[in-house]
């Protein structure tokens, strides 16, 4: 498989990788002073760190979802009342309706996903890091560049790369490493103790160098005999304790949803009921599935990062449960007005906005049906007037009785 963060460069993630690379190369040489040379330490210091600061975010989101349970029964009314009511009319009722709902509540049908959308770009950077740590890491970068500088003056390093490499080559090509020592990098740090011990025999002119680094990089990214750098499925013959950690990635994620849910209504014919119930089966399978055939310091992310959010979730329940919603509601209508000011709008009137909405739909409705009604009418004696006319006698050559004269001729021969 080939790498998709091999490089710093050319994407939008590239700053926040950045950022991430720095504060884990802070936590790197924290944890060295202490004689701690151990890449899963720092993921897990760092897993902690990155969940605290987006808390705040965590927690918006959950007063979101409990504001949108108590719309629920509101919105579900309103839908069930304008269901197969695909007429325009009706539908723009239904879009005002639900629009008073929601300013009702001071709310926004975006309020619960906002916090999501600013999350996910932060959470690619994070996995972008964590899967290539030495191209944002420079305290782990060296380690790996003690061997790179040596190799690349060995001749035909490139090709002997790729076949001690094997499978972990694919992507990679001896044109691309003998031009780039930061796909070396990228290769060698997919490397397991066996493969370095084989580049310590293929140049034996470098061993020694190779051996000293390669105890380091062991060190850094052996985390209970699990590497790192590789994922936990290699073939269903070769089970390992790696596997423990999809698997605790799928608990976790299943048990922190678990109880995110308990926060929301329960109705099954709610708004979102049904995505939350696929939620908890999809993302706990997702987590499992991701966290096999990643390397495996993703999925210790994975498992820091659903024990954090179930200590993180039993809080927010807890809290949630002694928030008063009226003031939250009122606290959440005072920043809409405050926006609309900004905009030179007067502070939203609820009731009266709605009533007025749907009074100028019905207005106008009712002017359409209005007129359709006069055309209609206008139409209607026309042709009533003109059937009489020409059953009428007129006289004798005058406009009528020609006219009558044409409309007989052509009834005759059009039958």
């Amino acid at each position: 498989m080939e790498l998709f963060v091999a490089t710093k460069a050319g994407s939008i993630l590239g700053p926040f990788a950045s950022l991430f690379g720095i504060v884990m190369d802070l936590l790197f040489r924290f944890t060295s002073s202490f004689g701690i040379f151990n890449i899963g330490v720092c993921i897990i210091l760092f897993t902690i760190i990155t969940r605290l600061l987006l808390f705040p975010l965590t927690l918006k989101q959950q007063k979101s979802s409990k504001m949108m349970a108590l719309m629920n029964p509101e919105i579900a009314a309103i839908q069930k009342k304008y269901k197969g009511k695909t007429d325009q009319t009706s539908m723009a009722k239904q879009q005002v309706e639900m629009q008073a709902v929601y300013e009702k509540y001071g709310s926004s049908p975006m309020a619960g996903c906002l916090p999501m959308l600013i999350q996910f770009p932060i959470i690619l950077a994070l996995y972008r890091v964590i899967y290539n740590i030495p191209a944002y890491v420079p305290s782990v970068r060296v380690f790996f560049d003690n061997v790179v500088e040596p190799l690349q003056n060995q001749p035909g390093f490139a090709e002997k790369l790729i076949e001690i490499g094997g499978k972990m080559s694919t992507g990679f090509t001896a044109e691309a490493l003998s031009g780039s020592a930061d796909k070396i990098v990228d290769l060698l740090y997919k490397f397991t103790p066996e493969n370095w011990t084989l580049l310590q025999n293929a140049f034996p002119s470098i061993s020694e160098v190779i051996a000293q680094n390669a105890d380091k990089i062991e060190q850094m990214n052996s985390f209970f005999g699990i590497n790192l750098a590789t994922a936990p499925f290699t073939g269903f013959t070769n089970i390992t304790i790696a596997w423990a950690i999809p698997i605790l990635a799928g608990l976790t994620q299943w048990y922190s949803t678990k109880l995110m849910s308990s926060t929301q209504n329960t109705d099954p014919d709610a708004p979102g009921a049904q995505m939350m119930n696929s939620m908890m089966i999809m993302m706990p399978l997702m987590s499992v599935f991701f966290c096999f055939t990643l390397p495996a310091g993703i999925g210790i992310y994975w498992v820091v990062q659903g024990i954090i959010l179930i200590f993180q979730q039993i809080f927010v329940n807890s809290y949630m449960k002694k928030v008063d919603m009226d003031e939250l509601i009122q606290k959440n209508v005072e920043k809409m007005n405050k926006k609309r000011a900004k905009k030179g709008l007067p502070p939203a009137k609820i009731n009266q906005n709605a009533a007025a909405s749907l009074k100028n739909i019905q207005a106008k409705q009712e002017a359409e049906e209005a007129e359709l009604n006069r055309r209609l009418e206008r139409n209607a004696k026309q042709i009533k007037d003109s059937t009489e006319f020409y059953n009428s006698d007129p006289k004798p050559d005058s406009l009528a009785a020609k006219a009558r004269m044409v409309q007989k001729y052509n009834e005759k021969h059009n039958k």
